[in-house]
């Protein structure tokens, strides 16, 4: 793990680091890796994540996604900078009702600004459960305070 520092970016990572992220909290995952571009969730998905037909709600299995796909990004930002979504697509490969699941997120395309991530959903057998993408825009001075 890296060493604590300051500004928006890292308070973001050590956040993430230290699983004091609101929405992991709610939902149940873990961040269990971070930095240099690169980022993994952690989930077991249950009967309480069931969608009307039974199986995990998609939505959450595009939080475990966004999530790593976010602190991928994070990864790369400066202590000055934060960040934003832009864009997320995903699509699912195969229904899921009970599994541990892992979101693997790397940064393809690094910009000034603009970042494009790729996220892989795989159960605990390694099949391929969902992939993500995501556009993230840096943000900067003003834009950044209070993110």
């Amino acid at each position: 793990m890296q060493e604590k520092t300051a500004g928006p970016a890292a308070s973001l990572v050590e956040r993430a680091r230290s699983q004091k992220v609101p929405i992991a909290e709610l939902i149940g995952f873990k961040v269990a890796e971070i930095g240099h571009g690169t980022a993994v969730t952690t989930f077991t998905a249950g009967p309480q994540h069931a969608n009307p037909m039974g199986t995990l709600h998609g939505g959450v299995l595009c939080d475990i996604a966004d999530a790593a796909m976010g602190m991928a990004f994070a990864s790369t930002l400066s202590e000055q900078e934060s960040f934003t979504t832009i864009e997320l697509k995903i699509h699912f490969f195969r229904p899921v009702w009970e599994a541990d699941l892992r979101a693997e997120a790397t940064v393809v395309q690094r910009g000034k600004t603009i970042g494009y991530v790729e996220c892989d959903v795989f159960d605990e057998k390694r099949r391929l459960i969902a992939m993500a993408s995501s556009t993230c825009m840096a943000l900067r001075g003003e834009k950044a305070a209070g993110r």
